[in-house]
């Protein structure tokens, strides 16, 4: 079964990117846990839709498969500067974007507790199509009756087209024997080793970006690159139409 679903070789060291709440931040450092949850929490009613779908055998039976019970992710993006998922995450302009790469990501996972033979992990790039490419997709998943681990992940890697600008990639997670059906996984995570560098809100002032800055520090103990977002940032004067020739 393949790990890196999606990502080619280069794409597995490429930067992906996180924006959670300052408070969330202080909780990772805190408690040194990551924490994936049960595609039911996620907003879109399409996620994990082929997974929970009734499926008709060979033998014209309705199979109910119960597998989407056993599935746990989190969502990062490939998007290094985008205004809406700034908005979108942090609508209080107290996020915080962290940085890491597919490759540390899921060696986080990996040693942090799912290593186990009943379990696995992998890490993917969500494709876009269309409702009826999802559809098609879904009757290819289920073709003879017969899954793969390689498919079932595969089935939460496909969105709806109008989620295109995401462009994201996710962490997840399977537990053959999770018989407590936990809406949340939490693994042994060690910040300082998987995140790569800290980003404070581009609309925040100078001064309010070093006093958040000051407070990460002083929470986290984080040693890495922290900085605020030049999304916002004034570019030097332009002169138009400056044409000496």
């Amino acid at each position: 079964m393949s790990i890196f679903l999606n990502l080619s070789e280069k794409e597995q060291n490429k930067p992906i990117y996180r924006i959670i709440s300052l408070k969330r931040l202080f909780e990772l450092f805190e408690i040194n846990r990551n924490v994936l949850v049960h595609p039911s929490l996620w907003d879109d009613p399409y996620e994990n839709l082929i997974l929970k779908s009734k499926v008709r055998s060979n033998t014209g039976e309705i199979v109910n498969y119960r597998f989407h019970k056993n599935f746990y992710g989190q969502c990062w993006s490939l998007h290094r500067a985008s205004d809406a998922m700034w908005r979108i995450y942090s609508p209080d302009k107290r996020g915080i974007r962290i940085k890491t790469t597919p490759n540390k990501l899921l060696s986080s996972l990996y040693h942090g507790g799912a290593e186990n033979s009943s379990r696995s992990c992998v890490i993917g790039k969500v494709r876009y199509l269309s409702e009826n490419r999802l559809l098609e997709f879904g009757n290819s998943i289920y073709k003879n009756c017969s899954l793969s681990k390689d498919n079932l992940f595969q089935s939460l890697l496909v969105k709806r087209l109008a989620f295109k600008h995401e462009r994201e990639v996710r962490l997840m997670y399977y537990d053959l024997n999770d018989s407590e059906r936990s809406k949340k996984f939490s693994y042994e995570f060690n910040p300082h080793e998987v995140i790569d560098q800290l980003m404070i809100d581009p609309r925040l002032t100078k001064e309010e970006a070093y006093s958040m800055k000051s407070e990460i520090i002083k929470a986290t103990g984080y040693k890495g690159s922290i900085k605020r977002s030049l999304l916002y940032a004034v570019p030097d004067e332009i002169i138009l139409n400056d044409n000496k020739a």
